[in-house]
């Protein structure tokens, strides 16, 4: 993976922050972007073929994105199952910096176009990761008109890739483990390991058994992959050392509850990546939503499943197999599997059981219906385009209806016995200030919860600076621990600020059957406190 300078690193993060603010940014979602690519070969489309079958070469040429025009770029074909010989309508890798390392277009030096395979609502992709970046680190996506020499190629999903600029955008870093968790299904793994566990961090003694099922995308980083495996397998207290457990549990809770099982959670445990952050645990990412809402349907045990079977998929799906310990393993700890049942009751309330989806999805198809029915190559008709959230479309394949599927989950869900559990309310957080008329200073942090709905503990997970890692505290309801009176709702605590000014915080609450934070996006925003201001 090519690494960039620590000067430009820097810079780009603070140009980073005013992404939203650029010009014609590359991905907006309030308008289609148009890409025009431009080969002086007229075979352009063979030579693509032979690239994509034998290598990972790229055919030279000059690109136009949104009129900006980059020269000596490299593009060929991309995909695995999506790739097809003469396919008009194949997948597209466009290398902008191909040539020259500086080259890029709004500080993106690759662009990875999706053919929407298997979608024919088009929106799948898109719908699917604005979700999800709701809860965890996961890449933009926006639509893209294609030309190639000058003629209209077709309308695609441009996904923002997972690359240095991505990860120094949300991780402020970009130089550790980074590996990508898709194997090659045509390639069995070498004698002596086991074989068709693709891509499920299962443990193996072997180092080189993980080569054939991972792609490490950083210089080095196997032997962090492998203790990643090998903490899954023992279960111990170190998992949560080398594991973004939170982040985990949002991922898979967001594949269950949207039906996203070409993923971890499917037959190929397959379309992830694995970031080791600057506290050395790997944050799982999303990658290739294009088969989610139910597109693609094996979970790997049995056959293809029903629409209706997907409707009613188990939200504890693989809480006991062993093959797929990234859920079973930690399935295991009641405190994690109260967690992620809490995350999916989140996702769904959030955008599902108020039907949001349904509105945004219909939006998105307005937004890119003419640049849709305009396409010479598209793979499915304008009748499908337009039947696609409602109906079932192919013969076949019976590829759901984004809302038939959605609406009769989420009704699933909601009384599902796992997500009934309302999770305790957390009504109000406050780091006690100086009292009044007294002048005696606040030196540390007071904290004070009130909650209702029985709250059983209330934690608080708090850092003095963004780069540390978070710590964690037990509050008391017991009438001495800067709460009220014992068994009152009110918990409290005290948290020493050893020579800090200022602290990070979140609140996590929990009765016996569920869990409740504050700020509920506390994976993004975090309540801030400073002993100057307490002392005012």
């Amino acid at each position: 993976m090519k690494k960039i300078t620590f000067c430009f690193f820097i810079l780009f993060l603070a140009l980073s922050n005013s992404f939203g603010q650029v010009k014609n940014d590359l991905y907006d979602l309030n308008r289609v972007h148009e890409i025009r690519l431009e080969f002086q070969r007229n075979n352009w489309a063979g030579v693509m073929d032979s690239l994509r079958l034998y290598g990972n070469g790229l055919l030279k040429g000059t690109a136009k994105i949104d009129g900006e025009e980059y020269v000596d770029i490299g593009v060929r074909y991309r995909g695995n199952r999506s790739f097809r010989i003469g396919n008009k309508r194949n997948a597209l890798h466009i290398k902008l910096d191909h040539q020259d390392p500086e080259q890029s277009h709004q500080g993106y030096h690759t662009l990875k176009l999706s053919n929407a395979l298997r979608d024919p609502s088009m929106v799948r992709e898109v719908l699917g990761y604005e979700i999800a970046r709701k809860y965890m680190i996961a890449p933009r996506a926006s639509y893209s008109r294609v030309y190639i020499n000058d003629e209209y190629y077709g309308l695609f999903v441009n996904v923002e890739v997972i690359d240095d600029i991505f990860l120094g955008k949300n991780f402020q870093s970009n130089e550790n483990t980074l590996v990508k968790c898709t194997p090659d299904l045509n390639e069995k793994s070498p004698e002596g390991c086991k074989q068709n566990i693709f891509s499920s961090l299962e443990y193996e003694e072997d180092m080189e058994c993980y080569k054939s099922n991972y792609e490490l995308k950083s210089e080095e980083g196997w032997n962090d992959l492998a203790l990643l495996a090998n903490a899954l397998y023992k279960n111990n207290d170190e998992l949560s050392k080398v594991l973004d457990v939170d982040a985990t549990m949002w991922m898979l809770a967001f594949n269950n509850v949207v039906v996203n099982l070409s993923s971890y959670s499917g037959q190929y445990s397959q379309n992830y990546y694995l970031y080791k952050n600057n506290h050395g645990k790997f944050v799982p990412m999303l990658w290739d939503l294009n088969l989610a809402f139910g597109s693609f349907k094996n979970t790997g045990e049995g056959s293809d499943m029903t629409n209706k079977e997907l409707i009613k998929l188990d939200p504890l799906l693989h809480a006991d197999n062993p093959y797929k310990p990234l859920i079973s393993q930690l399935m295991k700890n009641p405190d994690y599997k109260k967690t992620y049942l809490s995350h999916m009751r989140t996702i769904l309330y959030d955008n599902f059981m108020d039907n949001s989806y349904e509105e945004r999805a219909k939006e998105l198809q307005k937004l890119i219906e003419q640049a849709f029915f305009n396409d010479p190559n598209k793979t499915y008709t304008k009748g499908d385009f337009e039947r696609s959230l409602y109906s079932t479309i192919g013969r076949r394949s019976k590829i759901p209806g984004i809302y038939s599927l959605m609406n009769k989950r989420a009704k699933f869900l909601k009384k599902h016995e796992n997500l009934r559990p309302i999770p305790p309310t957390i009504a109000e957080v406050n780091i006690l200030g100086r009292e009044k008329y007294s002048n005696e200073p606040v030196n540390d942090f007071k904290i004070q919860v009130k909650t209702a709905n029985k709250a059983k503990h209330v934690k608080v997970f708090y850092r003095f600076r963004s780069v540390s890692d978070f710590k964690m505290l037990y509050l008391k309801d017991d009438g001495n621990s800067n709460d009220e009176a014992a068994g009152d709702e009110i918990f409290g605590g005290l948290i020493a600020s050893n020579g800090n000014e200022t602290i990070e915080y979140y609140v996590m609450a929990e009765n016996p059957l569920s869990v409740g934070y504050e700020p509920a996006n506390y994976m993004f925003e975090l309540r801030k406190a400073s002993l100057k201001e307490l002392n005012n």
